[in-house]
């Protein structure tokens, strides 16, 4: 063992430690307390301790905690059908669930399904670079980020990457005879919150169906009213073959879900796929609560209008180049040389939470129940954090 801790050492974790938390709010083991504007990653989209969830939890907990899939759970069907609602805007999607136990489980089972779709020859998936679609051994080499390949090959074979936004890149490498899908996210969160241009979804669309190959769209972060859309390819209104969903789907407990228009999700056979906890009642609750919560509160109009808040707020902050995103999935991008690190750890030793994914950018992603209060709190926080920067000299090369 090296260090003092049991733990690997594959975080850098922040000098907090956080114990209990509420709404927007959390309080470290010092009682000290911090805005969330990260959300666990833009998972605790209802806040934290939310009643409703909390409560579900504690139900279920006392009445069944578990049992195998190869028997019926009372849950999994009703939450499969909000789902299929959701992905389709209010009206039944006519699509299929499999549920997981987080996104890149969720990534798994969509290449899985796509190349078990596409049949013997027709396995390649094409996805894009500065995509991040998890850290399984598959969805590490669909993660269009080399470095982070590395150390790991040799990788899975069957994956390739064009340029994120460029049309004409997909059409060149989307050889119908060897590719079986395209795997992109709506926005690209971890690469920076990046927006594709505008019609580049329905032009992936438009190319998918004149290929006869799958469009998969990674809406693990973006996804369930993040960007003002129940998901995000709905701002274009398209239609996708497969999505996959997770982090905000459980608010904070642990559960993913692949969904599948029915014709597609029929090419998976009895055997084929599984998990030994995926879809397990304790996970479904607080699933169900956390749908059945989102779509009381309108949850996508909270996300629109408080982004656009938000975003007015950060935009006019000194030291902010732009803001881009949507809802309540947002990027500050700093003016050249700032440290986006520093000025994250100066806002976490201000009482804000916010982390820098790549170099020069913040990621804010606050709970969508946030009020127009607290966001207003946040970007005086973190102005008075660029400006602590600023002045300590630590906007150098990053």
């Amino acid at each position: 063992m090296t260090g003092s801790s049991h733990l690997m050492g594959t975080y850098r974790r922040a000098p907090v430690r956080f114990v209990a938390g509420t709404g927007c709010r959390l309080v470290d083991d010092a009682g000290r307390s911090y805005l969330d504007f990260l959300s666990g990653i833009a998972v605790t989209s209802l806040g934290h301790a939310h009643p409703v969830v909390a409560e579900a939890l504690c139900s279920q907990a006392s009445r069944l905690l578990h049992v195998s899939n190869l028997f019926e759970n009372e849950l999994a069907e009703p939450v499969a059908a909000l789902l299929d609602r959701l992905v389709g805007d209010g009206a039944e999607a006519g699509g299929q669930v499999f549920f997981a136990n987080s996104g890149a489980e969720a990534n798994e089972c969509a290449i899985k399904l796509a190349r078990r779709f596409g049949g013997p020859g027709r396995h390649v998936v094409l996805s894009a670079y500065g995509g991040f679609h998890g850290r399984t051994l598959a969805t590490l080499h669909a993660t269009g980020q080399p470095d982070k390949h590395e150390h790991f090959q040799p990788l899975p074979e069957g994956f390739a990457h064009v340029a994120y936004g460029d049309l004409e890149a997909v059409a060149r490498a989307a050889d119908p005879s060897r590719v079986a899908a395209v795997l992109v996210e709506a926005i690209q969160g971890e690469a920076g919150v990046v927006v594709p241009p505008a019609g580049y979804l329905q032009g992936l669309r438009a190319l998918c169906d004149e290929r006869g190959i799958l469009l998969i769209l990674d809406e693990i972060q973006t996804g369930l009213a993040r960007t003002g859309r129940w998901f995000a390819f709905q701002h274009e209104g398209i239609a996708p073959d497969i999505v996959s969903v997770a982090k905000a789907l459980g608010n904070g407990v642990p559960v993913g879900a692949c969904w599948a228009r029915a014709e597609i999700a029929a090419a998976f056979r009895p055997g084929d796929h599984g998990s030994t906890f995926g879809g397990q009642p304790l996970a479904l609750a607080a699933a169900r609560a956390t749908l059945e919560t989102m779509v009381a509160l309108d949850a996508p109009a909270l996300a629109a209008a408080r982004g656009a808040f938000l975003a007015e707020r950060v935009r006019a902050l000194e030291g902010v180049r732009l803001v881009r995103g949507a809802g309540l999935l947002r990027a500050a991008v700093l003016e050249d040389g700032l440290d986006a690190p520093a000025v994250a750890a100066a806002a976490l030793s201000a009482g804000l939470v916010v982390n820098a994914p790549v170099p020069g950018v913040l990621r804010l992603a606050p709970p969508l129940i946030v009020t127009e209060q607290e966001c207003t709190e946040a970007a005086a926080i973190l102005g008075a954090a660029i400006a602590r920067v600023l002045s300590d000299g630590a906007g150098g090369a990053q």
